[in-house]
């Protein structure tokens, strides 16, 4: 069953995404070559007991962290290690959300790792790109695959591949909420959105083939063709004057990430 939620309740949300928003950003900024993807980690943790919010990610499930963090062919859901450096040239997505006062929030941003080739600046970018079509898209009276379909119709066309094991969700008093958002298929399928609409809008993108695998850890999903992936994420609503990026300040505007 999809839950709308009332204009109170995204307030509520949108409270615990400006957490979200704050901790991403910092984290942006402490990326670099001989960081430990466990040295974000632990600044991560820090900085969300700090605001008085929940890590949601760290012991759903079983995840043993507050972040996930992802290196090169690692599409998703990486757990952070003080074995694993981040050199030069390496691309980093970090996913992260949190539960403040009974509501989530969850984004996820992909940082180069000081210079990258030009083809993994075209990688980032047309996933960034993928996600702000996406959101463009959560307004009233479209369908719910037109979220998706923005995604394929994005990175397709440039060369890139659509992971399909994984996919965006509704969220809210729950971490994963109704509806599932594939990131791929024909648009105006799939229920009308409607204000109060909240969806985790996740786009995961391969360079190389689609199909990925998870490790011996059994959570790391890495492209099974080795190829490098990106990761951006916002949560979104959908109201009577079209998206509101609750992941974010109220007064940006612009690209999303």
């Amino acid at each position: 069953m999809i839950v709308l939620k009332s204009a109170s309740e995204l307030e509520k949300m949108h409270r615990a995404g400006l957490i979200v928003w704050d901790v991403l950003n910092s984290l942006r900024q402490r990326v670099a070559p001989g960081v430990t993807t466990l040295d974000l980690e632990r600044f991560a943790a820090r900085r969300t007991a700090e605001y008085g919010a929940r890590a949601a990610f760290k012991g759903y499930r079983g995840f043993p962290c507050t972040l996930c963090t992802s290196v090169n062919n690692e599409v998703v859901h990486g757990i952070p290690s003080a074995r694993r450096t981040l050199r030069e040239g390496d691309v980093l997505s970090i996913d992260y959300g949190v539960e403040l006062d009974g509501y989530y929030a969850d984004a996820a941003i992909t940082i180069p790792v000081g210079r990258v080739a030009p083809e993994v600046e075209r990688l980032i970018a047309a996933t960034r790109e993928a996600l702000d079509r996406a959101i463009a898209q959560m307004r009233p009276g479209n369908r719910l695959s037109d979220v998706g379909a923005a995604v394929q119709q994005t990175v397709e066309p440039l060369g890139f591949s659509v992971v399909r094991e994984f996919v965006g969700h509704g969220i809210g008093t729950q971490m994963h909420e109704e509806p599932q958002l594939p990131n791929y298929g024909p648009p105006g399928k799939g229920p009308r959105l409607e204000p109060g609409l909240v969806l985790a809008i996740e786009p995961m993108v391969a360079a190389g083939r689609p199909e990925v695998r998870v490790l011996d850890d059994g959570w790391t999903a890495v492209t099974a063709d080795g190829s490098l992936a990106a990761h951006f994420e916002h949560t979104v609503a959908v109201t009577q004057n079209g998206p509101w990026i609750l992941t974010r300040p109220k007064e940006l505007s612009g690209p999303s990430w």
